[in-house]
């Protein structure tokens, strides 16, 4: 096992996972089939993929990890200040939960997590079960403390940590069932384990990806995200791909249900798995492939006992937001076209 690779390859598959599903972003099913036949390129600028939140947040959690990789009260700490600062350089696409929780750590409030059940804490839970695969009680404390700096609703803090244990899963052993199912134990939440099941049965019996999107959910809500990014990574986690083509014509939250998706795929397999040609198309601005490849290493660094953490450049980061903010305006605006 390669760490720095499969720290890479989660990050990066966040990354694809994102960036590929991030125009078709809530647009229902029929439309997506229509307005895009190929999912093989980017959407939203040209050729050239850019992430969303999705791939920031986890990128911040990485960069909190590196600071403080066996440290939940340090790492929280520095997740906060992280997060601010990101807040501050206005990204789009943020969900309503993580911009509540980002305006109470502007407000200086002990407490910034808020009790709704968005998958924000989700999404960006991967890097934590890769790097902490195997310190099962570490892995789950960490999870937990950054989950609830912006979610604290149960169902969100247990999305997040099954999201967690599944990639820490994925480091020790290739075989996904064996990883989607054992990661089932970590979930205490009701509604949200008994969903998790219910994918597994459908992912089992070999259900047509329209059958399970209408049984499961693809909205935003943890309940529907967790179980359906689980359901399509154990019928396609082996080609990251078709995964993340399944998540994206199922409609929805297609970002966020990539992001995980992809960030499976790529604790799985590590950067090798995933398309390189498309890795190469990311925006290789804050967040793309160079900075996350440097957090990778930062990582595996850290848990070495070697201190090291990448950084981006603020001013750049704010700037891209800003001159891309009419694009993303315009795909809105688009998203309320009925055809």
């Amino acid at each position: 096992m390669d760490l720095p690779d499969r720290l890479a390859g989660t990050l990066l598959g966040t990354a694809l996972g994102d960036a590929l599903g991030l125009p078709m972003e809530m647009l229902p099913a029929r439309v997506i089939a229509r307005r895009f036949p190929r999912l093989d390129r980017f959407h939203l600028l040209g050729r050239t993929g850019f992430v969303s939140d999705d791939t920031e947040q986890s990128a911040l959690v990485a960069q909190s990890l590196a600071r403080h990789p066996g440290d939940p009260d340090g790492a929280v700490r520095a997740f906060r200040r992280s997060l601010l600062g990101w807040f501050l350089r206005l990204p789009w696409g943020i969900g309503l939960g993580t911009l509540r929780a980002c305006c109470r750590i502007a407000l200086g409030l002990r407490r910034t997590g808020v009790p709704t059940a968005g998958n924000g804490a989700a999404m960006r839970a991967a890097v934590v079960g890769v790097l902490l695969h195997a310190d099962e009680a570490g892995r789950r404390a960490m999870s937990d403390a950054l989950a609830r700096v912006t979610h604290t609703d149960p169902r969100a803090v247990e999305g997040a940590r099954y999201v967690a244990e599944v990639a820490g899963a994925l480091v020790e052993s290739d075989d996904r069932g064996a990883a989607l199912a054992a990661a089932r134990s970590a979930v205490g939440e009701p509604l949200l384990g008994a969903a998790i099941e219910r994918a597994l049965v459908l992912a089992r019996d070999g259900a047509a990806p329209e059958v399970a999107a209408a049984a499961l959910g693809t909205t935003g809500y943890v309940v529907h995200t967790v179980p359906f990014a689980a359901y399509v990574f154990a019928r396609w986690g082996d080609d990251p791909m078709a995964a993340i083509a399944a998540v994206i014509r199922a409609g929805g939250d297609t970002d966020s249900i990539g992001a995980i998706v992809g960030a499976w795929c790529g604790a799985l397999g590590g950067e090798a798995a995933l398309p390189a040609g498309l890795i190469a198309e990311l925006h290789d601005g804050p967040f793309g492939p160079t900075h996350l490849r440097a957090l990778a290493r930062d990582l595996a660094g850290a848990a070495a006992g070697r201190a090291a953490v990448a950084t981006y450049s603020p001013a750049y980061a704010m700037a891209r937001n800003l001159a891309l903010y009419p694009v993303v305006i315009a795909h809105a605006l688009r998203r309320i076209v009925p055809y």
